[in-house]
């Protein structure tokens, strides 16, 4: 019936965790006389550590599954990570290098494999067990790995299944590629800012004529590749030239004019380049007029033999020399400034190429439609529902998704090359020969798939899709998907669309989006501005639960959240408050005070069931609408003010009481009141308050498998709560009145309660007790008419009633006087000295600024106070 002094959650956060492991509460059994409610976890990459992002997007999932849990639900959250191909291989690739000195290439597939699973092994369970002293309530019997054998054979399923149906292909087309990382990204891999550049205003001469057309670039270098230059059908300044043949400049080779709508006569000069092979929407025009597709780049960005004199030269290197020598040869007309967007590696951020390449793609238009439904009939719901402009737009304007990766590191395209016939064979199952001529001498294909493709069948892959699993007919589909606003195309989508071809449903029903975690200045957590804080730091020096608290507190869906050093202490102050509250109760408690009594209640008893009945009924009701952070925070305005600054109080006089009936009463409504209101705030703050419930006498293993609260009506004592709310006010207005004449807290006084209405007087008379105890009432006196109230009093207003106390039960005015007098005499003295210092010139011109700066703030400060003063002596003269 006690708990230690202090709270110290090193003490027992950890302990609580490995028991809830050991019971196996986490592991969530098939009940078909329970509803399911299940969640899958973003899976976090291999590569990573918990940050904030992790730290806030799993408390959220966190609070959800314990409320569902204790609602009697069986709920379910699947923990997991993702292989990351590109990420993990440019960590093992480094980890190569540096021990070795050696590439990928020198060790071979098999022998790099072995390494990153070996990387695999090592890092996957950090991040988890990360995620565990966070207090994640997860089913980890039901862990998966992207790269598994269930989800691997998921993959399958859906490449084969896809490509069957004409819905994925291989064929050339403009891709964006990471000259870093080596391989081909997808548009949404792709990160665009703004950058300065130039634009280049380049002449191209007309074969057998003294004349050129100008174009304009972004990207000189590309001219290497040119096969055309276009204009637009309707722009009158080049009709007289098309159809015409230009000289390509430095390269000599001669390529048309042509006219195409898709040139925008206001861009630069009117006409454009066309390279094909460089810029895709060139790549349109070029199948459009049947141009030549030229390549000039080499994987690494480098200028490839078709640049002639340029091949090996860097991009960049070569479009200097490029723009040098269009100087000397005078076909540079100009340069001019220019702002634009410029497309980026998501993971390594250098600047992508668009090239073109043969790769794998998924056609898209025809599984983006029905995702698009899915969303207008409300059959998934995001919150807040602002963000479903950015799907819809994602969707509207996608493009096909090249799926292929120039990578080791993945789930490895199940397509193998006949080398004799040609023929491509896609299999589930690895095959030995070629489907359509029997030849053995076939070769898998070398790429992996992006890794958005395993992660797009998370929700059904992991209850062990295609197999029909129990998991599946029961969990299936998931309930809320909690995740950040930057990953809605990169993953929500895919899940979307990838459900309603495979399972024929939508994968989830709500997507929770938060915001970023940013610092205390609003700026983004990055390495670069070294502003970020490792949240396991904050777990060792104030526990999981201030960490969570924190996190959740004022979270409001799809907004950005500051973290600070002040609201960090703000929650440990929150829990202490709540640990100490809870010491009082329970070495007021026996063991076998278990029943609430819900006779002769007094009206703080009323008004604490009152309140406490109204917080479950608004908290259950946030918590439905996925409202955390409001939930959180009137959790903690109960608690800290109503349940442990008032009730606590009024509680006192009856536990010091002789009244042995009204101290079980009371005694009751506080075990009562904190059991509930610790199952409350439970999945918010699970360790704390799993440690002060097990010492609380309760029926149970454990709080987090305990009942969640319900609204009573049989605990609305509405009338009953008003009339003690009058009476909190009334102390409230007495206590301000006595700070105010600065009276010392053993000093009593009268108090007179003036009110000309019988019901507000006979209130008083119910709460006499309270307000001698929480007052520093000496009498409590009740008077109805106004003339009789005494001249030299103090007073303030309340509803329905005035609060009268005595001047001079507080205070000997004449010895008040004198000590005012004495202190406006040494406030006059810091004023003189201030004055002077501030008529010094020398001190004004020659001392720091901040420091005269200082100066007149005291001075301003002492002109305020001394105001202050005289304006009290003369209320007393009086």
């Amino acid at each position: 019936m006690d708990i230690a002094k202090t709270y110290n959650p090193k003490e027992f956060e950890d302990r609580i965790y490995n028991e809830w492991l050991e019971k196996g509460y986490f592991t969530t059994e098939i009940d078909y006389n329970k509803k399911p409610f299940a969640i899958v976890i973003p899976p976090p990459n291999i590569t990573g550590q918990l940050h904030m992002g992790h730290a806030l997007d799993n408390t959220m999932q966190d609070i959800i599954i314990r409320w569902k849990r204790m609602q009697g639900y069986a709920a379910l959250w699947i923990p997991g990570s993702d292989h990351a191909s590109i990420a993990t291989e440019v960590k093992v690739l480094d980890k190569l290098k540096e021990e070795t000195g050696l590439t990928k290439r020198d060790i071979g597939r098999e022998k790099f494999l072995d390494r990153a699973w070996d990387w695999k092994e090592k890092y996957e369970n950090r991040i988890l067990d990360q995620l565990k002293k966070l207090g994640s309530s997860c089913d980890w019997t039901r862990k998966r790995f992207t790269l598994d054998d269930v989800c691997s054979k998921a993959v399958r399923e859906v490449f084969v299944s896809l490509y069957k149906k004409d819905l994925i292909y291989r064929g050339d087309r403009i891709i964006n590629w990471c000259p870093s990382c080596k391989t081909a990204l997808s548009d949404a891999e792709v990160e665009h800012e703004d950058e300065a550049g130039h634009l280049w205003y380049i002449k191209y001469p007309i074969k057998d004529e003294d004349d050129y057309v100008v174009i304009a670039t972004t990207r000189p270098e590309t001219m290497l590749g040119d096969v055309a230059v276009a204009v637009n059908p309707d722009d009158e300044r080049f009709k007289n030239v098309i159809g015409k043949t230009l000289i390509l400049p430095i390269v000599g080779r001669e390529i048309p004019v042509i006219e195409d709508n898709y040139v925008d006569p206001t861009f630069g000069t009117g006409a454009v380049k066309v390279t094909p092979a460089h810029d895709p929407n060139d790549f349109e025009m070029g199948i459009r007029h049947d141009l030549d597709f030229i390549n000039i780049m080499n994987e690494d960005a480098s200028i490839n033999e078709n640049g002639g004199e340029y091949a090996g030269l860097d991009r960049y290197d070569a479009r200097k020399r490029i723009v040098e020598k269009l100087t000397s040869m005078g076909l540079l007309l100009k340069v001019e400034d220019l702002n634009h967007s410029v497309g980026h590696c998501y993971r390594c951020h250098t600047t992508v190429e668009p090239l073109l390449s043969k790769q794998w793609f998924v056609r898209m238009e025809p599984l983006a439609k029905p995702a698009l439904e899915a969303v207008k009939e409300g059959k998934v719901k995001f919150i807040p529902e602002r963000f479903e402009k950015i799907y819809n737009n994602w969707l509207n304007n996608i493009k096909d998704w090249c799926i292929s990766r120039q990578l080791w590191w993945g789930h490895r395209i199940p397509a193998w090359y006949c080398d004799d016939c040609g023929h491509i064979t896609v299999s589930k199952d690895d095959p030995s020969e070629c489907e359509e001529c029997g030849s053995t001498n076939i070769h898998q294909d070398e790429d992996v798939l992006d890794t958005w493709f395993s992660s797009a069948l998370w929700p059904f892959s992991t209850m062990g899709w295609p197999d029909k699993t129990e998991d599946l007919k029961y969990f299936f589909p998931t309930n809320v998907l909690v995740t950040g606003y930057d990953i809605i195309f990169f993953w929500v989508a895919r899940m979307i669309f990838m459900s309603l071809e495979f399972m024929k449903e939508v994968p989830f029903k709500h997507v929770l989006i938060h915001g970023l975690v940013r610092d205390s200045q609003g700026r983004k957590m990055s390495k670069s501005l070294g502003n970020g804080i490792d949240p396991l730091e904050i777990i060792d020096k104030y526990g999981a639960d201030t960490l969570r608290f924190t996190l959740i507190t004022g979270n409001a869906p799809g907004n950005d959240m500051r973290f600070s050093d002040d609201k960090v202490e703000a929650s440990r102050n929150f829990a202490n408050k709540l640990w100490n509250a809870s010491r009082y109760v329970l070495l007021n408690l026996n063991s076998d005070d278990t029943a609430l009594y819900l006779e002769n209640l007094n009206l703080a008893d009323k008004w604490i069931l009152t309140r406490f009945n109204n917080v479950v009924k608004e908290v259950t009701e946030n918590l439905e609408k996925y409202e955390l952070g409001i939930a959180a925070g009137k959790l903690y305005d109960f608690i800290w003010s109503e349940f442990c600054d008032w009730y606590i109080e009024l509680s006192k006089p009856v536990l010091y009481g002789d009244d042995f009936e009204a101290k079980k009463i009371t005694k009751s409504v506080l075990r009562y009141v904190l059991d509930n209101t610790l199952r409350l705030l439970h999945p918010f703050m699970p360790f704390i308050t799993e440690e002060i419930w097990k010492n609380i006498p309760h029926d149970g293993e454990s709080i987090m498998l305990s009942k969640w609260p319900e609204y009573k009506e049989e605990l609305n004592y509405k009338d009953d709560a008003k009339k003690t709310e009058l009476i909190m006010n009334a102390i409230r207005t007495i206590r301000n009145l006595r700070a105010e004449a600065n009276v010392t807290p053993s000093k009593k006084a009268r108090v007179i309660i003036s009110s000309d209405n019988n019901n507000v007087i006979n209130v008083f008379k119910d709460g006499k007790n309270y307000i001698i105890k929480l007052a520093g009432a000496s009498e409590v006196i009740y008077e109805n008419n106004k003339d009789r109230l005494p001249q030299k009093a103090m007073s303030g207003s309340i509803e329905g009633a005035l609060i009268v106390v005595p001047l001079e039960d507080l205070i000997d005015i004449s010895i008040e006087i004198d000590r005012l007098n004495s202190e406006r005499e040494k406030i006059i003295s810091e004023i003189k000295r201030a004055e002077g210092m501030l008529k010094n010139e020398c001190f004004v011109n020659k001392a720091p600024k901040n420091v005269v700066d200082a100066e007149r703030e005291k001075l301003s400060k002492y002109r305020e106070m001394l105001e202050n003063i005289e304006e009290r002596i003369e209320y007393l003269r009086k």
